[in-house]
């Protein structure tokens, strides 16, 4: 364990918090001392803070395990958190507390800490070294008759007697927060700090404020203003002041302009909160608001920001009037919180007393041409996904009497389980959030008790409900249109070994013909402990992926038998009842060439008894996260390699608790001298965010020609000392190439090259080829190092044809994950032929393009990229 990072970048460290080596954040609470501070012993312990996604405020369970009360989260994303630690009593009250050993980070917020996990991203707003000074000011409050303290910040080599008076900034809390919130969670120092070292900062003076009470202008004019000239070298005409505000900070830095225009010829309002909505200015305050300020510049987050629709009016109140002003546009990521605001700073910041600054919105940024209209209350009753990816929930009326409620899902980091809160309205209880982005699965949690979406009238079969939100992930798990996907049917059997009738889903491709010749090649896919045959249907989207394939061409087209492993003998359950009933039903095979198995957890146990006590009944296994937990079977090596054209072993990350299952199966299998594949770590827990990425990396694998699979080794080096520096070799022939670079390309490292010649060559008769073609495909498997894994997403192409003729095309471009695609982590096409187009010799090329990482750990990378060539229809 390593000490919290939070330590080295100056924000309060918590002695509970630990970091593992793979970044994981590691929560430790003593029972003994939470009991003492919420005074008994609670019914539950959590975690809260703004660990889930996109920012938002979640639960994550701290179960007590000897003397402790421990949890992990990771591995986080770079930025700012905050957090505390709740008790739960079986009444439901709640208490929530910090470590007392740690020091207070958030004045406004006792029970809350910090920390800070530094990365490229949020190099802005980490610690510089000598950086400016931030100090304390005193002042006597003119509205109210106290004394009150601001924060000062004072640039590098700030120099009270120089000859010109430096320029102004003066920033303004909203209702309820602290001046000391710009430093503790706006992390203002930082962000000013960065913005002073890389130049991008006029020399100036920035002011914390609170001015809240009956006279905000009084407050501010003749008191924080008044006391920071006394006190600092600053200046006293607009040209050299400025004011920016939050919330209700925002409505008093905007009031400014129309009771004292000229004042300040810079104005920032971020989200902005009006008491009561102003009456339009006249064309005499018009004028005088364009004639003193040079700069109104306007923020605002996305729908989830309270503000979203009071500045779409204010917008069109300047509109209207002829206020000039500058709007920032909507920032897509998040709604009104610290992360929009703080972003808000470093950007009015760069920009205040700047002759050459700009007045567009931030690239990426959108117009706000309309307001946000919310579902209706009743109005839906499952999960609603807007364009943009704001997930509103929204429960019944059933859970009116409850005491809190919250929406259970896998959507933190890596896939693990957090618990966000709802809030009730009316009779029923409501949640908004997002931008969400991929495939999750969810439940309820009422009063601590789990249920599931009582609305969900679809996914019968399992314990939780599907929520998929297009995006630009997990494009695998999406639907596609109707007329494109294959069919899941329902196969019914007798279970000798059960005793009883079974059922299993059954999958067959697009184009799936009962009387072909040549039975399909099936897949039997299992599902695990406390699962039934619904769950790879109703969880772990396989029709999506498999639909996806077929589509693209990558894969042989197979029937997928998913049946009920819930078995006292799975090997006989399958062999002598599942099979053969499929293949009476189905155009399926019955050798091991064309059957293959696989399975997660308690279904990998299953997959791995089966492969090993019936050799020669499958030619194709894989396990994932799942080992041969209980006993290990009497099994022949030979017998088993003799029949086995590929065995390959997946395993979720050390969060998986079946990690060390997996790694003594990779032990027995090596002992044994039974051959094998280790897919590497999949980085995530033990769930379906794990296994469906299993099920992408095993499907393209299955059924495959030795002979027309060729492995090309890539290598990828980042030398050490040298930032910036990555050369990969691309060898088929032991040459190799190299790509060239680096581009900095501001959030990548980009290196390019070409791929080497690839030849297909196609003498089939028409006999023998029928009307199928051909297709070529790729598929990138992560660069390893013993320090780091870059997985094949960061690799990407734009395949091309060296000798172009009709029936002919090259694939389409693949843009890697940090170039906004998917790279080839799922494989994609480089070239296909149509019948008329097969014949004779086609070469084919590739432009190859690695985006990495500019944080990317110095090192050999290693990896493979395999191309297959197959028939298609």
């Amino acid at each position: 364990m390593a000490p919290p990072a939070a330590a080295a970048e100056g924000v309060a460290p918590d002695p509970w918090v630990s970091v593992t080596p793979e970044g994981y954040y590691r929560f430790t609470a003593p029972q003994a001392t939470v009991q003492e501070i919420v005074g008994g012993t609670p019914q539950v312990v959590e975690l809260q803070g703004n660990i889930g996604p996109a920012g938002t405020w979640s639960d994550l369970a701290m179960d007590p395990s000897g003397t402790d009360y421990p949890t992990q989260v990771g591995i986080l994303d770079p930025g700012l958190y905050y957090y505390q630690y709740t008790a739960t009593f079986p009444d439901r009250t709640k208490k929530s507390f910090r470590n007392p050993d740690a020091p207070a980070a958030i004045s406004s917020k006792p029970t809350w800490s910090t920390f800070f996990v530094p990365g490229p991203s949020v190099q802005w707003m980490s610690d510089v070294a000598n950086g400016g000074d931030v100090a304390e000011l005193t002042y006597d409050s003119p509205a109210a008759g106290d004394e009150r303290t601001t924060l000062v910040w004072t640039p590098p080599g700030y120099d009270a007697e120089r000859a010109e008076a430096y320029p102004v900034l003066y920033l303004l809390a909203d209702d309820g927060q602290s001046a000391d919130e710009w430093t503790e969670l706006g992390r203002a120092r930082q962000v000013l700090d960065n913005l002073a070292a890389e130049g991008g900062l006029a020399s100036m003076v920035v002011v914390m404020a609170e001015v809240g009470g009956d006279d905000p202008r009084a407050e501010l004019l003749d008191g924080v203003v008044a006391a920071t000239r006394d006190a600092y070298h600053v200046a006293d005409d607009a040209s050299g002041q400025a004011v920016a505000g939050i919330g209700t900070g925002a409505e008093q830095a905007l009031t400014l302009l129309r009771t004292d225009p000229g004042v300040f010829s810079e104005v920032g309002a971020f989200s902005v909160e009006f008491s009561q909505r102003p009456a339009d200015p006249n064309r005499s305050e018009v004028a005088a608001i364009n004639e003193g300020t040079d700069r109104v510049r306007i923020y605002v987050g996305n729908v989830l920001d309270p503000s979203y629709n009071k500045t779409h009016d204010l917008l069109r109140t300047f509109e209207r009037t002829g206020v000039e002003h500058e709007f920032d546009g909507v920032d897509p990521d998040t709604g009104g919180t610290w992360d929009t605001w703080r972003e808000g700073l470093r950007d009015f910041a760069s920009r205040v007393f700047q002759d050459d600054a700009g007045h567009g919105p931030r690239e990426g940024h959108r117009p706000l041409d309309r307001k946000y209209t919310a579902p209706a209350t009743g109005s839906i009753s499952t999960p609603h996904v807007d364009e943009d990816g704001i997930v509103t929930f929204e429960t019944g009326t059933q859970f009116k009497d409850a005491k809190d409620v919250t929406v259970w899902a896998n959507w933190a980091p890596n896939g693990a389980w957090f618990r966000v809160p709802m809030t009730r309205v009316g009779d029923r209880w409501r949640l908004q959030m997002g931008p969400l982005d991929g495939f999750y699965y969810y439940r309820y949690v009422v009063d601590g008790v789990d249920v599931k979406d009582p609305e969900d009238k679809v996914n019968t079969l399992t314990g939780v409900s599907p929520l998929f939100v297009p995006g630009e992930t997990d494009r695998m798990l999406g639907d596609l249109p109707a007329d494109e996907r294959g069919e899941v049917s329902l196969l019914t059997y007798d279970s000798a070994v059960a005793g009883e009738e079974r059922q299993a889903y059954v999958w067959t491709p697009k184009g799936y013909d009962a009387n072909r010749a040549e039975p399909y090649p099936v897949l039997y896919l299992n599902h695990g402990g406390g699962q039934n045959y619904g769950d790879w249907v109703e969880v772990g989207r396989a029709p999506q992926i498999l639909d996806h394939y077929i589509k693209d061409g990558a894969i042989v087209p197979m029937v997928v038998v998913m049946g009920n492993g819930n078995s006292p003998d799975f090997p006989a359950e399958l062999v002598e009842n599942l099979a053969p009933a499929a293949r009476a039903e189905y155009n399926i095979a019955d050798d091991a060439a064309r059957q293959a198995i696989a399975g997660l957890s308690m279904g990998a146990m299953n997959t791995l008894n089966t492969w090993l006590t019936r050799p020669g009944q499958f030619g194709w296994m894989a396990a994932f996260s799942g080992g041969l937990f209980f006993n290990t079977p009497q099994f022949d090596p030979a017998l088993v390699n003799a029949e086995t054209r590929m065995a390959r072993v997946y395993t979720g990350d050390v969060t998986d608790f079946t990690y060390q299952a997996t790694m003594d199966l990779l032990e027995l299998l090596e002992t044994n001298g039974i051959h094998h594949e280790f897919a590497g770590v999949t980085q995530g827990p033990h769930g379906f965010d794990t296994w469906s990425k299993n099920l992408v990396d095993l499907l393209p694998r299955l059924f495959r020609d030795p002979a027309n699979t060729q492995g090309v080794e890539l290598r990828a080096v980042v030398p050490e000392g040298e930032d910036g520096v990555l050369a990969l070799s691309v060898a088929d022939d032991g040459s190799g190439v190299t790509l060239d670079g680096p581009q900095n390309t501001g959030t990548a490292l980009r290196f390019t090259g070409q791929l080497p010649t690839v030849t297909v060559t196609d003498s089939r008769s028409v006999s023998q080829a029928g009307v199928t073609g051909w297709a070529v495909t790729g598929q990138a498997y992560s660069f390893e190092s013993a320090t780091r894994l870059l997985d094949g997403k960061h690799l990407g192409w734009t395949p091309r044809l060296e000798s172009p003729r009709a029936g002919l095309a090259a694939g389409d471009a693949r843009a890697t994950a940090l170039g906004g695609g998917e790279g080839l982590v799922v494989p994609g096409r480089l070239a296909s032929a149509t019948p008329e187009g097969r014949v004779g010799t086609a070469t084919i090329g590739a432009d190859l393009v690695l985006d990495v990482p500019v944080d990317t750990t110095p090192g050999e990378y290693t990896g493979t990229l395999s191309l297959s060539l197959f028939p298609v229809d």
